[in-house]
């Protein structure tokens, strides 16, 4: 690595919550997942594919969570999506009838139906299912560097008065990912970014070198870094610290000045789905009559003008400026460092995967050309922090502060009145299961299973996501009653311990609801303590 040019280090947070209905039928939050391996992460692996195959040189990190890992292997929900799919292709055959004599919406159509049909092709007969196999083969090609993040994504400053919790949550991310990717992960995405000071220790002592936090968590440290945001800190567990860069960050993540919200790309919030009649629409949705996105969208963002029609030449046009664009400013960003740093700037661009095509359709667009123009820049590298770290061993000492990338950059987002009721309920449910290992320490066969199971609904009832959903107020029911059926299962359990009972058919049923971490072992939550 040249120590003349800047480095860019783009990492892409992959991340859903565990959604798994084998009881139903049709599951409505299932789409979350299928909406988001149609429109982001098969149009990505095919992006990483075909630029490996060009020998264009780049390096990207991906963290891949324990719940999204489980839901790419689960056979049912790869039995879902190919009928996903299916569904999407026959909407698109009727569309194709339905705009015959409208030639923009006509294009459309088809464009959509051929998205599908090749998303089918791919998965089917190239990937065989098997969307892991593909992130492990890119890499093993060099192209990516695979982290992992928390087992269900818990937002850790709620819960640093409960080690085990941080622990639990921690040491099974590390079992998944090794189970998964046959290897120990290097780097760990904090979910939501949310840091707090002594977090390090809990990911130091499951061998983790790096993590990721908020430009403030390192810029209001009361040690002040010389590098700023440009270079790593060591905290003072040893674990280092990257710190995302604002302007980079914003370009991507704001609709409101930043690249997304130009009116030249598609509306994402208008879709046939809540536009034609149900009579219509209605066999492509749900039998609850609970209209959805369809993913066949015809018009362009037009603030205070709706009703404009996309063009997919102008916003790949445009997409293409863009990246021109953020390179330009990335460009002039290192050159400015370079007069100030002795050593070669890191600049940290952390976004969400499902920013690239799902929520900004021409995403994928943008990120295939910022990856070609700083191939062929003489100023801007590629890496990874593993990269970077092997590079520059000698990092300064800087503890950060607590910090998040949510809205205010605190905990405001997932501690609030529409959430703060979970965590009394989340907390001792908590310390109950450390009690039950307490009570239970070395237990096998049938008993066994009932612990692992609690310790599992436990671990789901603290996913980030749903504060996060009953915030926002999307969905907020569903993420309610998760968090109650959660809670439910895990009482039910501690009570049925009490009594020395157990309902075998019950537990074989929420064993099937809730597949996820099959190698847990419910001693976990009796851990907490970590050497300092």
């Amino acid at each position: 690595m040249s120590k003349n040019k800047g480095y860019l280090g783009f990492v892409l947070h992959s991340h859903l919550p565990y959604v798994h209905h084998p009881e139903k039928e049709k599951c409505l939050e299932e789409n979350w997942f299928f909406d988001a391996l149609a429109e982001t992460y098969l149009p990505l692996i095919g992006l990483m594919n075909k630029l490996y195959a060009e020998d264009i040189a780049y390096k990207l990190t991906i963290s891949l969570s324990p719940t999204l890992t489980t839901m790419l292997m689960d056979e049912l929900l790869q039995e879902r999506f190919v009928a996903y799919l299916e569904d999407k292709i026959a909407l698109g055959e009727k569309e194709i009838v339905r705009n015959k004599k409208d030639s923009d919406k006509l294009k459309l159509s088809k464009l959509y139906k051929e998205h599908y049909e090749d998303c089918l092709d791919k998965y089917e007969n190239l990937y065989k299912r098997n969307i892991i196999k593909a992130f492990k083969t890119l890499e093993k090609a060099g192209c990516i560097e695979i982290i992992t993040t928390a087992a269900t994504h818990a937002f850790m400053p709620l819960y640093q008065e409960l080690p085990q919790v941080i622990e639990a949550q921690i040491h099974t991310a590390v079992i998944s990912y090794g189970r998964v990717f046959g290897q120990a992960p290097r780097g760990m995405w904090i979910p939501e970014l949310g840091y707090f000071p002594g977090l390090g220790k809990y990911m130091k002592q499951h061998g983790i070198d790096y993590s990721f936090i908020a430009a403030h968590g390192q810029l209001f440290a009361c040690k002040k870094s010389k590098y700023g945001v440009y270079a790593p800190v060591e905290t003072s567990s040893g674990i280092l610290a990257f710190s995302r860069d604002i302007p980079a960050s914003r370009s991507v993540w704001s609709t409101d000045d930043g690249y997304p919200g130009d009116q030249v790309y598609r509306d994402a919030r208008q879709d046939i789905g809540y536009e034609l009649p149900f009579e219509y629409i209605g066999p492509h949705i749900f039998d609850e009559k609970i209209r959805i996105n369809t993913g066949y969208k015809y018009y362009r963002i037009a603030t205070g003008e709706a009703g404009h029609r996309y063009q997919p030449e102008k916003a790949e046009a445009k997409a293409i400026d863009h990246a021109d664009n953020f390179i330009y400013q990335r460009i002039k960003q290192v050159k400015k460092l370079d007069k100030l740093m002795d050593r070669t700037p890191m600049v940290i661009c952390p976004y969400d995967s499902e920013i690239f095509g799902k929520w900004w359709y021409e995403g994928i667009i943008w990120l295939e050309h910022v990856i070609r123009k700083a191939a062929l820049s003489d100023d801007l590298e590629m890496i990874s922090p593993s990269q970077y770290i092997d590079e520059y061993t000698e990092n300064e000492k800087v503890e950060p502060i607590f910090s998040s990338w949510g809205n205010k950059g605190y905990a405001s987002v997932w501690l609030g009145g529409a959430n703060d009721w979970i965590y009394r309920h989340v907390h001792k449910a908590s310390e109950r299961m450390q009690e039950l290992v307490a009570r239970f320490p070395d237990e096998s066969g049938l008993k066994k299973r009932v612990l692992d199971q609690a310790a599992r609904e436990v671990l789901l009832a603290q996913a980030s996501d749903w504060p996060f959903i009953m915030k926002t107020c999307l969905n907020a029911d569903y993420a309610k009653m998760r968090v109650k059926r959660h809670l439910h299962n895990f009482n039910k359990i501690y009570d049925n311990l009490c009594r020395n009972t157990v309902n075998t058919e019950w537990l074989t049923r929420i064993e099937k609801e809730n597949k996820i971490f099959p190698d847990l072992d419910y001693r976990i939550f009796g851990a907490g303590k970590v050497n300092e």
